[in-house]
C-alpha cells in the first residue's frame, strides 16, 4: 500500500525509457529513478530517519529533490515540502510545528537552518543541490547504500506528506496527506486526463506545492510518461519546449505571460493534446484570448492542499470558461448552507466534499480538524460555489471573502467578473472594508491594461445597470499589480489591511489612483 510501490512497478516496466529530461543536465531514465530513490532512502536511514519521521525539504527544483521525495515514500518518512521563498523566521514556525528528524536544504540556506534546528534536540540539517554536489547527494551516491535500502510497508492511512496551506490569512496549517490520499487522486487523474507513456509533459511548476509535486509528477510517473523538467517557468524556455511536448500544466500567470509575447501562437502548441490550468482562478478573458490565439481551450480544474484535485473540466466535452467542471470520479461534492444542508442547484453556498483524496486532518490540530468535517464525513472547503443542474461547479469566492454590507451578502467574484469584462481592465479584486454606516463597504482594486484606461467614474457607470445597487463598489482603487502569494493567488487579506481606512480618511469618497 506504499505509494512508492505503484510508482516502482511502472518504473520497472519502463526501464531505460526517459523519465526526466533536464535541459543542460541530461536525462534520468526510469531505472535511474529506481536506483536513485533506493540510494537516497539508504542515506535517509543513515541519518536516523525511520518510518513516520518528518523530513523537511526547502530546496530548489531539481531531479535530486524529486528523488528525495521518492526516497521519503520508499522509506515511509513523511515529506514536508516548503516554499523556497520562505524566510528563516517563517521556516522556524514550520520546524517547530512539524518537528522533523531531518532538514534538507540547499547549501546557501544551511547556516540559517542549522541555527533554527539547534534549539531542537536530535534535529539534523543536511544539504542538497541541483548538481549532485551537496552533502546528502554525495553520500547518497555511494553504491553500498543501495543494497541497504528497502521499500517500507505502509498502510493506506499512514502519512506520506504534510503540506502547509498557503497561508493567505493567519498561520499556515499542515494538511496531513496519506498514501491513499495521494494514490487515489493520482490514479483518478491519470484516467481522467488519459495520460499514457506516449506523453511528454512540460513540467515548469515548483515542487513545493501540490500542483507541481503531486499532480504533475504523479501523472507522469504513474503513466510512464516523460517530463521536460524545467527549474522554473520563463517564456523563452517554454516557447522552445512546448512544440516538443504533448501536455502542459500551469497557473494563470503562465498563460497570460505566453499571450503577452507576440512570438506565441498556434505553431507553439500544435502538437499539444492538453493544456491544464489551476492553483488560482483563470479569468474568462484569458481563456477566450488563448482560444482565439491557439485554437486550444484550456482545461481548468480545482483543488486544494487538503484534497489534491477535486473537480475538472472534461477531457472530451465542453470546457466552460469560469467553471472548474465536475467532481472527480470517486469524489462526492455538494453545495451547502451553514448547517451542512444542500442548497438548491444554481444557489451559492459552501462547497463540501468527501472521497479517498480528502486529507486526514491538520497536523497537531485535532480540535480544529474536527470542526472542518461534518458528521457524515464531508469536508467543508470554505470555498463558495454554485453547482448547476448537471453537477458542474463554479467557484465564486471564499467564505472569508464574503462581504456583508448593510445586511446584504455580497460575493466578490460576481463583481470581479463584471469589472474584468470591461475594456481596458486587466484584472480586479473586490474586498470588503470597514464602513461607518454599512458595517462593510465594497471596494474594487483594479489593474488596467494601459495608462489611459477607464476611470473610477467609467467603471462605476458601467456596473450601474448590471449589478444591484448594494453590490456596486463604493470606491475603485487603481494599482500597478495585485499582491499575490507564491502560487499566484491574490492575497485579499493584504488588500483589506492596506485599505482598511478607506472610509475613515478626510478624502473619503474621492477617486483614488494608487501605484
Amino acid at each position: 500500500m506504499n505509494l512508492y510501490a505503484s510508482i516502482d512497478a511502472v518504473a520497472a516496466d519502463r526501464g531505460s525509457a526517459p523519465a526526466w529530461v533536464v535541459p543542460g543536465r541530461g536525462t534520468w531514465t526510469y531505472q535511474d529513478l529506481r536506483s536513485g530513490a533506493a540510494r537516497f532512502a539508504a542515506a535517509l536511514r543513515e541519518r536516523g530517519v525511520v518510518a513516520g519521521d518528518r523530513v523537511l525539504m526547502q530546496v530548489e527544483k531539481s531531479p535530486e529533490a524529486l528523488l528525495l521525495y521518492l526516497a521519503c515514500l520508499r522509506s515511509g518518512a513523511v515529506l514536508v515540502p516548503l516554499n523556497t521563498a520562505y524566510t528563516a523566521a517563517e521556516v522556524a514556525h514550520f520546524v517547530a510545528d512539524a518537528m522533523p528528524r531531518l532538514i534538507v536544504a540547499d547549501p546557501a540556506r544551511r547556516a540559517a537552518l542549522e541555527g533554527i534546528a539547534a534549539v531542537h534536540d536530535g534535529m539534523r540539517v543536511t544539504t542538497l543541490d541541483g548538481g549532485g554536489g551537496g552533502e546528502f547527494s554525495a553520500q547518497a551516491g555511494a553504491s553500498a547504500n543501495e543494497a541497504a535500502a528497502r521499500v517500507e510497508p505502509r498502510n493506506d492511512d499512514d502519512l506520506a506528506a504534510i503540506v502547509y496551506t498557503s497561508g493567505t490569512t493567519g498561520r499556515s496549517k499542515g494538511a496531513m496527506l496519506s498514501h491513499r490520499n495521494l494514490r487515489a487522486n493520482a490514479e483518478a487523474l491519470v484516467r481522467l486526463w488519459a495520460f499514457t507513456a506516449e506523453d511528454r509533459l512540460l513540467h515548469a511548476l515548483p515542487i513545493y506545492h501540490v500542483h507541481g509535486l503531486f499532480v504533475a509528477t504523479h501523472c507522469a510517473l504513474l503513466s510512464g510518461a516523460s517530463c521536460w523538467l524545467l527549474p522554473r517557468f520563463d517564456v523563452d524556455t517554454a516557447l522552445q519546449y512546448l512544440p516538443q511536448s504533448t501536455t502542459f500544466m500551469g497557473v494563470p500567470t503562465y498563460y497570460t505571460r505566453l499571450l503577452a509575447d507576440p512570438r506565441f501562437g498556434r505553431e507553439q502548441v500544435h502538437h499539444l493534446r492538453l493544456l491544464i490550468c489551476g492553483s488560482a482562478p483563470l479569468l474568462v478573458p484569458t481563456f477566450e484570448a488563448f482560444f482565439q490565439r491557439t485554437g486550444h481551450r484550456i482545461l481548468e480544474r480545482y483543488g486544494m492542499s487538503e484534497a489534491g484535485m477535486i473537480t475538472s473540466n472534461p477531457l472530451a466535452g465542453q470546457r466552460i470558461a469560469g467553471s472548474v467542471g465536475f467532481p472527480l470520479p470517486g469524489v462526492s461534492a455538494r453545495v451547502a448552507d451553514e448547517t451542512g444542508c444542500e442548497v438548491a442547484r444554481g444557489t451559492a453556498g459552501v462547497l463540501e466534499i468527501r472521497g479517498p483524496n480528502v486529507f486526514c486532518g491538520y497536523w497537531r490540530q485535532s480540535e480544529r480538524s474536527a470542526t472542518e468535517f461534518r458528521a457524515d464525513g464531508f469536508f467543508i472547503t470554505g470555498d463558495v460555489a454554485i453547482m448547476d443542474e448537471s453537477g458542474r461547479v463554479s467557484i465564486v469566492g471564499r467564505v472569508k471573502d464574503l462581504i456583508i454590507s448593510g445586511g446584504f451578502n455580497i460575493y466578490p467574484k460576481e463583481i470581479e467578473l463584471e469589472i474584468d469584462a470591461l475594456e481596458g481592465v486587466a484584472e480586479s479584486a473586490v474586498v470588503g472594508v470597514p464602513h461607518p454606516d454599512f458595517g462593510e463597504a465594497v471596494i474594487a482594486v483594479v489593474v488596467t491594461t494601459r495608462a489611459d484606461g477607464p476611470s473610477e467614474a467609467d467603471i462605476l457607470a458601467a456596473l450601474a445597470p448590471r449589478l444591484a445597487r448594494f453590490k456596486q463598489p463604493k470606491r475603485v482603487i487603481f494599482v500597478a499589480e495585485l499582491p499575490r502569494n507564491p502560487m499566484g493567488k491574490v492575497q485579499k487579506s493584504r488588500l483589506r489591511e492596506m485599505h482598511a481606512s478607506a472610509f475613515q480618511s478626510p478624502t473619503r469618497g474621492r477617486p483614488s489612483h494608487e501605484v
